[in-house]
């Protein structure tokens, strides 16, 4: 069984096509055809299910899909550290965040690459739910969400910060809003908010219900640059957690109002629980652990910190 093998089964899973995978790998078609099937041989079992074209992976596969996405964790992980030995940082890192917590991702991004300036990072704005499914398959290294979203006994958790809901206005707009907004007062306004797929949106929703009222929501989005254009312009306000706006929003066009009663939710990372962990995982993680990003993300918004 060679490692090349399983890079070409972990291709399949993600072309869904030999053609398609074998070019992924920089081999013919035929090459990686005969790669699976002798792997299929050495284990004894069929793993593919094909016709003339891919039609999936048999049961069987998907159990040797899985370890074949650790074994080359593994072996990953085994060059990184090679690399750590020799000085030379860098690597490929790959983070899910939730949208709500973009200015809590750049801050943890501007970190990870001055602390490894070589440091190749896929970020990937996601759903909770989908988050935890590809970091349980092992093609995320980490992810950033909700964490009363998170079953601990499969993943780790690293708590970083507490959200903090707010409205977010036009400058004109914003001028007709007292320093702080009732969630009363807020349902009245004219909303665009994330999408119901959305954790985030789920909290809000529920503030709203709790405070014995329905908001008018106007808009729906999962793209926080649609959210920004429609309250720039003054056509809707949002509600949203401070971790949720980039630097943009911060700008003299928009005004943020701090909501009361307050509503937090803890927002943490988390990997997949295992007994060998990425040298550059870990690297990723002990310095999220030295982050104050609650400080980071307060310091832009001084009245919230009251």
């Amino acid at each position: 069984m060679f490692a090349r093998q399983l890079t070409y089964l972990i291709a399949l899973s993600q072309y869904r096509h030999f053609g398609q995978a074998a070019e992924s790998c920089n081999v013919t078609q035929p090459a990686l055809s005969a790669g699976v099937r002798e792997l299929e041989r050495e284990l004894g079992i069929s793993i593919v299910r094909r016709d003339r074209r891919f039609l999936g992976f048999t049961p069987e596969g998907e159990r040797v899909l899985l370890w074949a996405r650790q074994t080359l964790a593994s072996l990953d992980g085994l060059r990184q550290e090679a690399e750590f030995a020799k000085s030379v940082p860098g690597g490929h890192l790959l983070v899910g965040a939730v949208p709500s917590s973009m200015q809590a991702s750049m801050l943890l991004t501007v970190a990870y690459r001055q602390a490894v300036p070589e440091l190749r990072l896929g970020l990937h704005s996601l759903s909770t739910r989908v988050i935890l499914q590809r970091v349980k398959r092992q093609e995320l290294h980490l992810g950033m969400t909700y964490l009363d979203q998170i079953p601990q006994q499969i993943f780790e958790v690293q708590p970083l910060y507490t959200e903090r809901y707010v409205v977010v206005a036009g400058k004109t707009a914003g001028r007709k809003l007292r320093q702080k907004v009732g969630w009363a007062d807020a349902s009245r306004l004219p909303l665009t908010l994330f999408s119901r797929e959305m954790h985030n949106r789920a909290i809000i929703d529920e503030a709203f219900r709790d405070a014995g009222v329905v908001p008018r929501v106007i808009v729906e989005t999962n793209t926080v640059s649609v959210l920004y254009s429609l309250v720039r312009n003054g056509e809707l306000f949002s509600v949203m957690p401070v971790s949720a706006l980039p630097e943009y929003f911060l700008g003299r066009d928009i005004t943020i109002h701090p909501l009361d009663p307050p509503r937090n939710a803890l927002v943490g990372m988390f990997r997949l629980r295992h007994d060998m962990v990425h040298p550059l995982v870990e690297k990723a993680w002990a310095l999220a652990a030295t982050m104050d990003l609650q400080a980071k993300l307060d310091s832009a918004l001084p009245s919230l910190t009251d």
